[in-house]
């Protein structure tokens, strides 16, 4: 029997970290350890969820049954606590590589929000909290998700209080506020559903966490390959407290306006 394909499933993931500060307070952004930006995706698969959820467990158990990788001690670790899974950060490049290239054979797309570090930004929109910070990026990948009748089931990668239920609700509730200022005559239909869940329980969530690693790559080294392989799948990003390239939506990226090695922060 053929599967159908699921068109209100999304998988959300991040990259970097929310950290502004250390001991007194005191900015410690691109310190070793802390990123200069924090970035949120979101993919959408156009394939069977069910095969792709297959394939990718396939793979995670080919790392684990493979002699190669036995005294790797981000694998060994994983499979004595939860089972492995993919998480780009942790892997080596042998592991990127093999998840990249299946990656690069699904039919799928996209999206990612970057949020610089900025403290006085951070202080005054955010109110110098972690999780209202994540709160504005989730509002900016959803506020275009929003004039589409039915239900949008959002799986979201598991972050402590960012991702509790009122947070999510915070965001959601600005998307809704921004997406009635943008075009007060479109109406918001769509019911969003949070599904909260880990890496290792829901495969899909390794995939949006890889396409997040390729972006955050760009940004925090000026590195380029992760980004150009997948490009043709990353279907938008945005630089979104860039405030010098607003105007034009120069802060916006597509595969015809592609990222630099110059969007190094």
């Amino acid at each position: 029997m053929t599967q159908s394909i699921p068109d209100n499933h999304r998988f959300l993931d991040e990259a970097g970290d929310t950290t502004f500060y250390g001991k007194g307070k005191t900015n410690i952004i691109g310190d070793n350890g802390v990123s200069k930006c924090f970035i949120l995706g979101m993919v959408k698969f156009k394939q069977p969820l069910g095969d792709i959820r297959q394939k990718v467990l396939a793979l995670q158990n080919q790392i684990t049954q493979d002699s190669y990788f036995a005294d790797v001690c981000s694998v060994q670790k994983k499979i004595s606590k939860d089972g492995f899974f993919f998480h780009a950060t942790d892997d080596v490049p042998e592991i990127r590589k093999i998840l990249y290239d299946y990656i690069q054979l699904l039919d799928c797309s996209f999206e990612a929000v970057v949020g610089r570090k900025i403290p006085g930004l951070y202080e005054h929109k955010h109110n110098g909290k972690e999780a209202e910070f994540y709160a504005d990026m989730l509002s900016h990948l959803l506020k275009n998700k929003l004039a589409k009748d039915g239900k949008l089931i959002l799986n979201i990668a598991d972050r402590g209080q960012s991702t509790r239920n009122s947070n999510l609700q915070a965001g959601l509730d600005k998307a809704i506020s921004r997406s009635r200022t943008k075009n007060s005559a479109r109406p918001v239909t769509t019911r969003v559903v949070f599904n909260v869940q880990n890496h290792y329980a829901e495969p899909l969530l390794n995939v949006a966490d890889y396409f997040c690693w390729a972006v955050q790559r760009v940004f925090e080294r000026g590195e380029m390959r992760y980004y150009n392989y997948l490009r043709s799948k990353i279907s938008l990003v945005v630089d979104l407290y860039n405030e010098a390239n607003y105007a034009n939506s120069g802060n916006y990226y597509t595969p015809r306006k592609p990222l630099q090695e110059t969007n190094r922060l």
